[in-house]
């Protein structure tokens, strides 16, 4: 199977470099609005047959022009919703930050037991995106695409493709409408064919500081 892991549009909360993960979250600003108009045309060369988004608003949103190109119903589902900030949640500060993206990376490493604070452990989140790609595969979709989440994404990717490990998913951003094509099956494994970090839309005029779950994670060492 071809997967295609879209993160959402850019919301006001990453402007203000919040770590905003509750349901249901944040709408899209007027940017992040173009960005998800854009994807149709972004990804006009693929013949998608699965389309899901989370159960956070910024994805249904992201999503909604793909579906309206193709006419692929979104399917909503919890499992690849943004990790849990728990504890963290709307802090915008270094601390949280770090925090949150290194505790995710931890469980790309193995630490699944960890838990983070006030939140969700490895394991939960890890079985959470597995069911859902899991979904797809045994629908027989030969491409999904999967509107997700900056860290979501990135902690799943370092934990289940053959090559791409936590130091790479740690030091490659994803900006939002960045995409990781990957390819084949929960049995046998995956192999990421790309990491477009960089917004399949519009880009900010004036680049600000990202958020917390899309910006490189410095200084990061593995083991943490």
């Amino acid at each position: 199977m071809r997967l295609l892991l879209v993160r959402h549009g850019q919301t006001p909360s990453n402007l203000k470099h919040l770590l905003d993960t509750a349901e249901p979250g944040p709408g899209l600003t007027a940017l992040g609005q173009e960005q998800a108009a854009a994807l149709p045309g972004a990804l006009a060369s693929e013949r998608i047959d699965a389309l899901y988004a989370s159960t956070l608003v910024r994805t249904q949103l992201t999503a909604a022009p793909l579906a309206a190109a193709t006419g692929l119903e979104v399917r909503i589902r919890a499992g690849i919703r943004e990790l849990t900030a728990g504890d963290l949640e709307m802090r915008g500060d270094e601390e949280a930050a770090h925090t949150y993206m290194h505790t995710a990376f931890a469980w790309s490493e193995g630490d699944v037991r960890l838990r983070m604070p006030g939140g969700e452990n490895g394991a939960e989140a890890l079985a959470r995106f597995d069911a859902v790609v899991a979904e797809a595969q045994e629908g027989g979709a030969r491409t999904a695409v999967m509107v997700s989440h900056g860290a979501a994404i990135r902690m799943w990717v370092a934990a289940r493709a053959d090559n791409v490990d936590v130091a790479y998913a740690a030091q490659h951003p994803l900006a939002n409408t960045g995409v990781v094509v990957l390819s084949g099956a929960p049995d046998q494994g995956w192999r990421a064919l790309l990491w477009e970090g960089e917004s399949l839309g519009p880009r900010p005029v004036t680049p600000g500081p990202n958020d917390p779950t899309g910006s490189t994670v410095t200084p990061f060492s593995p083991g943490e």
